[in-house]
């Protein structure tokens, strides 16, 4: 029997050729370095473009840098977003600034910074806003067109920011004064004349901003003419009463900002101010008083300045603030539009009323109440509304923003 052959071996396998990425010897692709350095430093658009031409190639071509590639793409991105934030952010106040670059052609006058504006300039505005944050001043002949008239251009003298509500309350009574010095007969402006001042911010006041720019604004209608009529454009005697008679004014409209239950102390010292200034009207009155021309009117304001004097003494006494507050009503009712008006006639001083000015109650009884539209519907129907300061006329105010 004869053996069978052994098998055979099977044929060794040849050996499969090393790539030259699996030996280590691939190149490196120029571009992944590129888009992470592109990204980095330039323009991370190009790197973007960069690191996925450098993904492709080193997929074709089996290169070393996928890594570098990636990570640039990354920064790429990353920094691309960024800078496109960045841009969106700044972008809107540009475009606003752009879009009021046709405003800015248009403005009559010639610019000028409002620190070189003085009593009795007239200016215009881009827009005709006198609220911006920042606006520009235009000086212009008060014979033309104009949006405002200065009134007053100071400088705060505080060393330090005395904070933003106290710089506004003490802009808007300078401002006011500053006005009634400017123009002493309220009565006699333009029912669109409103008081507006412009007042450093925190930030602008850190940069050594101190300037208060008072103003009359009148855009709301295409105003022409000065609305100038102080002491000197008066008679001496008209100048005197309406001197007094705003001072008594602007203190009845100074009432503390809180409620009257929480701060009675400060209502006290805020009634005793009152009293005071009606104290110099009722001088003024008593020497007006004496003259033919102006006995009968001077005598009847007189008679109510005295009656509303006597029942802010018993305010700036008041222990309590119900007692304050039945004081203060009397003494608003005792003073009438009626006896104002006829004692300005009699000075021949304007006469019609102007809309800021409501009907205080008088003799002849108080005007029906309205209904309130905004009232409490479950507020104690039995409790005493708190009486309104004497009503001033409007105003606006702008503080500047930090440079």
């Amino acid at each position: 029997m004869s053996t069978p052959p052994p098998p055979a071996w099977p044929p060794p396998h040849r050996r499969a050729a090393a790539s030259p990425q699996a030996d280590g010897d691939a190149e490196l692709n120029g571009f992944a370095p590129a888009s992470l350095l592109v990204g980095l430093l330039c323009l991370p658009p190009l790197g973007i473009v960069l690191a996925v031409v450098a993904l492709v190639q080193i997929s074709r071509k089996g290169e070393r840098g996928r890594p570098l590639a990636l990570a640039g793409l990354a920064v790429s991105l990353v920094t691309t977003a960024a800078a496109l934030f960045t841009v969106a952010q700044a972008a809107g106040p540009l475009f606003e600034r752009l879009d009021a670059l046709e405003q800015y052609e248009s403005v009559a006058g010639e610019l000028t910074v409002p620190e070189e504006l003085q009593a009795g300039d007239c200016f215009n505005v881009p827009g005709g806003d006198l609220l911006d944050e920042d606006p520009l001043f235009y000086r212009i002949d008060c014979a033309e067109v104009h949006q405002g008239e200065v009134t007053s251009s100071t400088l705060l003298g505080q060393p330090a920011f005395p904070g933003g509500r106290k710089v506004k309350r003490s802009a808007a009574e300078a401002c006011w004064r500053a006005q009634d010095a400017y123009a002493m007969d309220t009565w006699a402006l333009p029912p669109y004349a409103d008081m507006f001042y412009f007042a450093p911010s925190r930030d602008s006041w850190a940069d050594g901003d101190r300037h208060l720019l008072c103003a009359i604004g009148t855009t709301e209608v295409e105003h022409r003419g000065s609305l100038r009529r102080d002491a000197g454009m008066l008679r001496p005697d008209q100048a005197a009463y309406l001197g007094a008679a705003n001072e008594a004014e602007l203190a009845r409209s100074g009432a503390p900002d809180e409620d009257l239950d929480e701060a009675l102390p400060a209502y006290r010292e805020w009634a005793r101010s009152v009293e005071r200034a009606l104290a110099r009207e009722a001088g003024v009155l008593r020497e007006a008083s004496a003259r033919p021309e102006l006995a009968e009117a001077a005598g009847a304001r007189l008679k109510e300045v005295e009656a509303s004097r006597a029942e802010w003494q018993r305010a700036g006494a008041s222990v309590r603030p119900d007692g304050f507050r039945e004081a203060w009503e009397r003494a608003a009712r005792v003073l009438t539009v009626t006896a104002e008006r006829n004692l300005r006639g009699a000075y021949g001083l304007a006469t019609t009323v102007p809309d800021w000015l409501e009907e205080r109650p008088g003799p002849e009884g108080p005007a029906e109440p309205e209904e309130d539209p905004g009232a409490d519907p479950e507020a104690d129907p039995d409790s005493p509304p708190q009486p309104e300061p004497a009503r001033r006329r409007t105003s606006g105010d702008t503080v500047r923003q930090g440079v």
